[in-house]
């Protein structure tokens, strides 16, 4: 997995949710990226039951289709596991100590492009049914080193986002240059979740949620 950014896209003005995705399809397709199939992604949330008087945490699961035989678990504040899919059916025996956040699952789920050693994912995300926001997620396929390759996909992205383009992911921010700070899949998955905790608390208006 090369360097990746996740990030929100705004709605379009006078725009639906799905309309403002069919656009940026078809800027994406004017570039010349081909489609290349589906994605998604998800998180369950968890709150710990803990101790009387204690403060509970909150444990983040999370799946991604393009590593389907793997789960993420995220910790609030950290740390981060990474377990093959049967987590879930284990969590269900950590009931006595994780409690399901019953109505806080997420999803992102939207169409693969491949422009050149570029991938994006555009993606419309969902909580109880209900459409939260669109994410955007680029990854610059030949490189692991987020300071080799920022200006670059900044560039790329301009292309199609226009003034929404991010500025770098703060995930990448703390790592030390170099191939031994390389970007992985956690990396990825941590910033699906500080998109997914933004969309949580946005209020969209109804008639953007068609």
């Amino acid at each position: 997995m090369g360097v990746t950014c996740v990030c929100p896209v705004p709605v379009a003005e006078g725009k639906s949710v799905q309309q403002t995705v069919d656009i940026l399809h078809k800027k994406l397709e004017q570039l010349g990226a081909v489609k290349q199939g589906s994605f998604c992604v998800d998180c369950e949330t968890y709150q710990s039951t803990g101790n009387p008087g204690q403060p509970s945490k909150l444990l983040y699961v999370m799946h991604n289709s393009e590593v389907p035989l793997s789960c993420m678990a995220l910790f609030e504040g950290g740390p981060c596991l990474t377990a093959d899919a049967n987590f879930d059916v284990l969590m269900v025996k950590l009931k006595s100590h994780f409690q399901n956040a019953k109505g806080h699952k997420v999803e992102c789920r939207g169409s693969r492009y491949r422009y050149c050693d570029f991938l994006i994912k555009v993606g419309t995300v969902t909580m109880s049914s209900s459409a939260r926001g669109i994410s955007v997620e680029v990854e610059y396929c030949p490189c692991v080193v987020p300071g080799d390759c920022w200006n670059l996909m900044r560039e790329f992205m301009q292309s199609f986002l226009g003034n929404n383009v991010p500025e770098l992911p703060t995930v990448f921010a703390a790592k030390p240059e170099g191939l031994f700070a390389p970007a992985d899949c956690v990396d990825t998955m941590t910033q699906y979740l500080e998109l997914f905790n933004k969309l949580r608390k946005l209020q969209i208006p109804a008639s953007n949620v068609r």
